[in-house]
């Protein structure tokens, strides 16, 4: 064994191995917590919006279910609104809307962002500047205002919501795309495999894409918890999903007249925009210490 490597006498001074062996376990505890926990929480919603596609208690439409503004009980567990409708039913369809058109949002985001990004990455420089400028644009339309030009267009609709969801995240995606595709073209092995005839659809496939994905996932996941909060922020302005699609959000709305009479109309679909929100967050920071595990040391 090389002196370099082998230890002292009664284990004063641990060997390589052991020190690098505490570094990846220490690391390991550091960014475990993050991802099970935001694991845990987005399963849980993914769940009941799986469940809501075989079962619910009653027809979350269903006026008369149950009485006016009842608490929560074995018939009803999370009580009715003011028109006498399960919440739970309704929370559980809306679980399934919230990450329906996040994920469709996201896609959008992921599909336009990306290849904005790689486009301005790859650009001359006068194209690069065009492209980058309009992003910038994008990014200065917030969500709300892009969503009023589209509903007045298109009027209020599902569609109409992941629509400017996922244009309004696009721009975010793109400039993110862009700063890490232009770090990656620099290297010396993308520059030897340009040198050596290698075209461009080749380096994007074999070099960028490769090393971007982990930074590009993280962010997805980070915006997908930002795409729920805006989908519900639209269904409470009466912008998003139309009724009768009992939208978290469009829940919140119809609770509003009722809070000062009962809360559970209010506090479960606040609950559960805050615990899926929470959980692609923690989600989120885990893949990123994941990713990179400099971030946990």
């Amino acid at each position: 064994m090389s002196p370099a490597l082998r230890s002292k006498p009664g284990g004063a001074e641990p060997t390589a191995s052991t020190a690098a062996a505490r570094v990846r376990a220490r690391t390991s505890r550091r960014r475990g917590p993050s991802l099970i926990a935001g694991a845990v929480l987005v399963g849980l919603v993914v769940l009941a919006a799986l469940v809501s596609l075989v079962w619910t208690p009653f027809d979350y439409d269903a006026t008369g279910a149950g009485g006016r503004l009842e608490t929560p009980s074995g018939t009803h567990w999370m009580g009715t609104d003011r028109l006498g409708r399960d919440v739970f039913s309704q929370f559980l369809v809306g679980a399934r809307l919230a990450l329906g058109i996040g994920a469709a949002s996201v896609l959008i985001a992921a599909v336009v962002g990306v290849s904005l990004g790689l486009l301005a990455a790859l650009a001359p420089r006068k194209a690069d500047d065009a492209v980058v400028h309009g992003i910038d644009v994008l990014i200065a339309f917030p969500t709300l205002l892009l969503a009023m030009v589209l509903v007045a267009v298109r009027g209020a609709s599902t569609f109409t919501a992941v629509l400017a969801i996922g244009l309004a995240t696009s721009a975010v995606v793109a400039r993110l795309t862009r700063i890490a595709a232009r770090r990656v073209l620099v290297q010396d092995y993308v520059l030897a495999a340009t040198a050596s005839g290698t075209g461009r659809l080749g380096i994007l496939l074999r070099h960028v894409l490769p090393n971007i994905y982990p930074i590009l996932l993280v962010q997805l996941s980070l915006e997908f918890g930002l795409a729920v909060v805006a989908e519900a922020s639209l269904s409470y302005l009466g912008l998003g999903s139309p009724p009768p699609n009992p939208s978290w959000g469009q829940m919140l709305r119809d609770a509003q007249a009722v809070l000062g009479v009962q809360l559970w109309p209010a506090l479960f679909p606040g609950l559960a925009i805050v615990i899926t929100v929470l959980g692609l967050n923690l989600l989120g920071d885990g893949l990123r210490e994941y990713a990179d595990p400099e971030l946990s040391r």
